[in-house]
């Protein structure tokens, strides 16, 4: 039987795919890109914003045609939406045959032998169960960069967000599975561990009684073949010295830290049930950039949060101007149902937001721009990803930039090159967000981040 997977949403939920894809394997099962093609489709959905939502019924809907057109014998919704909207679907959308729980891509198996006999019943396990397999994942990505989903839910409860009710709780998953997993990664070419959860930095604290994510990391760059360990989603206020320690002294962490702040008004902070403050996220920067000189800083933002004044939205956009993110995104404020921000009544006309959003990202865009054109002369090492068709142009990235949400690095090469491969690269100019350089050693051998 041909199974065809679509994945939508976050990173976290592509490991979630992943995963799912290597149990369907190893029951057999035919994978496919070809919907047509498929006996059997299963969509792992999104619907953390409004956007999303959009997107993961309208695929439903889409891919449903082929009952009609193609061979597809059942439609399979898993992930979030499934989770969030499991009565809505059941009502509206008979095309969808079985519905999977976020804590039940375990079952994935299952429920594919199940459907096709026409038995399959939904499943959703308690939201706060940590689902294990043994079974290795599929890569999705390529083998040289590969996600490390270290934790599942979130326990902080964020004013505009459902994440709790869609993930539950906080669970880190267990380092020993961690490291076997990222054994396999690296024995299947992975070069690159990006460590991502809702929170990263939290990890240990339910199962260990402590934060362990600088020993988690310590115990990944021991692994062979493991070049570069970037961390993504590390909350500010649980940044402690002992991993500011771990990003200075690590060799293969990269100087690179993804920090959403969401805003810097504390009024707004306050409302959004952040933990932070203006003053002790100003002071935190200051740290992280005093005590390692070339770190990259992301972070993001939400504009037109319930009851954002002019004054509030003037104050963060002097506060962007004055710490000079390396990379920052800008998002506008989605309208969540079951959140307590989407229940006020003061909410921001959604023309205001977007204007509020590109006003700062224009000045954001400046300040890319700025450094990228100082990243001129510096030398980086940087990991080829592809090369442009009938050119002597090849596409990567350094340290300084994650995959799919940064920019890259176009090396000028006459020698030839493959996906995986770091070079040394001279950077000789700057085209908007991206950086221009030139080879000056081939096969960088070095160990370390390649910051130099």
């Amino acid at each position: 039987m041909n199974v065809c997977f679509v994945s939508l949403g976050c990173d976290k939920n592509l490991v979630d795919s992943e995963v799912m894809l290597g149990l369907l394997s190893a029951r057999g099962y035919i994978l496919t890109d070809e919907e047509a093609e498929a006996d059997v489709i299963i969509v792992n959905t999104c619907c953390f914003i409004h956007d999303a939502k959009q997107e993961s019924i309208n695929t439903i809907l889409e891919l449903a045609q082929y009952k009609k057109t193609g061979r597809l014998k059942a439609l399979v919704v898993t992930g979030c939406l499934a989770q969030r909207y499991r009565e809505e679907i059941r009502r509206e959308m008979p095309e969808v045959d079985v519905l999977v729980g976020t804590a039940g891509i375990d079952a994935i198996a299952d429920v594919v032998a199940d459907v096709l006999e026409k038995k399959a019943m939904d499943v959703f396990p308690d939201l706060d169960r940590l689902p294990l397999v043994d079974t290795n994942r599929v890569h999705t990505t390529g083998t040289y960069t590969s996600y490390l989903k270290i934790a599942e839910g979130c326990d902080k409860c964020c004013t505009y967000c459902v994440i709790p009710k869609i993930r539950g709780k906080y669970r880190s998953v267990p380092m020993e599975r961690l490291i076997k997993e990222a054994e396999f990664l690296a024995a299947g070419g992975a070069k690159e561990l990006v460590l991502v959860a809702q929170e990263t930095t939290l990890y240990g604290v339910d199962l260990y009684g402590e934060k362990k994510l600088p020993e988690l990391v310590k115990k990944l760059s021991a692994i062979d073949g493991i070049r570069w360990i970037r961390l993504l989603y590390c909350y500010p206020e649980e940044i402690t010295d002992d991993m500011i320690r771990a990003i200075k002294e690590e060799p293969k962490l990269c100087h690179y830290l993804d920090m959403p702040i969401q805003h810097a008004s504390d009024k707004i902070l306050m409302e959004m049930g952040r933990r932070t403050n203006y003053k002790q996220l100003t002071e935190l920067i200051a740290k992280l950039r005093r005590e390692i000189p070339d770190i990259v800083l992301r972070t993001t933002l939400i504009t037109g949060f319930p009851g954002e004044t002019q004054e509030d939205h003037e104050n963060l956009k002097e506060f962007v101007r004055q710490i000079r993110f390396d990379r920052l995104g800008v998002f506008t404020y989605s309208k969540e149902e079951g959140t307590p921000a989407g229940r006020r009544k003061d909410q921001i006309k959604k023309k205001v937001k977007l204007e509020r959003q590109k006003e700062l990202m224009e000045i954001q865009q400046q300040v890319a721009f700025e450094n990228a054109k100082a990243m001129i002369g510096r030398k980086l090492s940087v990991m080829i990803e592809g090369k442009l068709v009938d050119e002597e142009v090849y596409i990567g990235r350094s340290y300084m930039d994650a995959p799919k949400v940064d920019g890259y690095v176009f090396v000028y090469s006459e020698g030839e090159h493959i996906s995986g491969d770091f070079v040394q690269v001279e950077i000789t100019g700057a085209k908007g967000y991206d950086l221009v350089g030139k080879i000056v050693a081939d096969r960088d051998k070095r160990t370390n981040g390649g910051w130099l």
